[in-house]
């Protein structure tokens, strides 16, 4: 038998399925009018000429957003992600000492309020299992740092660690603060939000899980797409950086490659495209999200189908790592009306700083 053979075989030898999810949405909401007070400035620190309200209503027929949600002071990023772990782990019924991995994916660490620094030592995992009080030494907690995707992706990791026999159950977490690290007075910054969604992966004898997946890392000139620079506020001096982004460049990018990188995905499948019931994308931007899932099905020349893409994005924004697994525990609650029945297939798809893109094709 030659290596291709073997990994083949290896790669059959355990499915992996999600059976337990969970999230945390903070109460606290932050509606568009809140940002009436706010002034906006360009990247060259010029004040934009129209009002306020002109500004918000074009930010909500482009992005979908109409509020988004704010932790309270008191919580981090790894506080929020311990919640919707514990969660996840009570919906899947295991005993968290069980646990072989736990990988918590996000981008900013524990900010805390009206700090200006972000603490990630000890990284997030471990500070997740501290709070989980999980004691067993042989669960390994880490951190994920890929970008939106980054809970994709650490849900690609656990199916690895899984297919190699290393694991049985991994905890993956997506968690997220963004409200800590935004400029004001940048327009882009009533986009964000913070949140939590986590999910258990085990391996599984049936025929469910996760049945294939891509990933791809665009950098040659897409790496800074995405970064951390001063706030635009001419009066603003301190050294704080803030998220920062080229929006135009990037709806460019993922209009092309996320449904090309979808299409591989679900190809290598070998599934029906007309049995494709749900896509669970990134919720980054409507108007952007419906182009993307346009383009998908474009290149099976196919229109989209009613009601395949839910969107969560118009009541809590944009909580990146968290978008995905907070809105699939919606919709497995019910929220989106009838959960997945057995044997539903459905894709999970997000691209974000970078700039990375992934994808995951499923079967309930």
């Amino acid at each position: 038998m030659n290596f291709e053979e073997d990994f083949e075989n290896i790669k059959t030898m355990y499915n992996v399925k999600i059976t337990g999810v969970g999230s945390y949405i903070p109460s606290t909401v932050i509606k568009n009018k809140d940002f009436l007070n706010h002034k906006f400035f360009t990247p060259s620190e010029v004040e934009y000429d129209s009002d306020q309200e002109e500004i918000i209503q074009k930010f909500k027929d482009i992005t979908g957003i109409e509020e988004r949600r704010y932790v309270d002071k008191s919580k981090t990023t790894s506080d929020i992600a311990a919640i919707a772990g514990q969660k996840a782990i009570s919906h899947a019924g295991i005993d968290p000492e069980t646990l072989d991995y736990i990988i918590v994916a996000h981008n900013y660490g524990d900010v805390k309020h009206e700090t200006q620094q972000s603490d990630m030592v000890p990284n997030i995992g471990a500070r997740v299992k501290s709070i989980l009080k999980i004691k067993n030494p042989n669960c390994v907690a880490y951190d994920l740092i890929f970008g939106c995707p980054g809970w994709i992706q650490a849900c690609i990791h656990a199916k690895s660690f899984i297919n190699s026999g290393i694991a049985k159950r991994v905890l993956v977490i997506g968690a997220e603060t963004l409200s800590r690290v935004v400029d004001p007075h940048d327009r882009d910054s009533m986009i964000y939000a913070d949140g939590a969604g986590a999910t258990i992966l085990e391996a599984t004898d049936d025929s469910s899980g996760i049945l294939t997946h891509k990933s791809a890392s665009h950098t040659y000139k897409e790496s800074k797409y995405i970064f951390f620079n001063k706030s635009y506020s001419p009066d603003q001096h301190d050294e704080r950086g803030y998220i920062k982004m080229h929006g135009r460049r990037i709806y460019n990018f993922a209009l092309t490659e996320v449904p090309k990188a979808m299409k591989a995905c679900f190809d290598e499948s070998k599934e029906d495209i007309n049995n494709l019931k749900r896509i669970f994308i990134h919720q980054a931007n409507e108007k952007m999200d419906e182009a993307i899932i346009k383009g998908f099905f474009k290149l099976y020349d196919k229109k989209v189908p009613e009601g395949v893409m839910p969107m969560s994005i118009s009541k809590l924004g944009n909580s990146s790592v968290a978008t995905i697994p907070t809105l699939f525990n919606l919709y497995m609650n019910g929220d989106y009306g009838e959960p997945l029945q057995k044997g539903d297939i459905v894709m999970f798809a997000s691209i974000g700083a970078g700039m990375n893109v992934n994808a995951i094709t499923y079967r309930s």
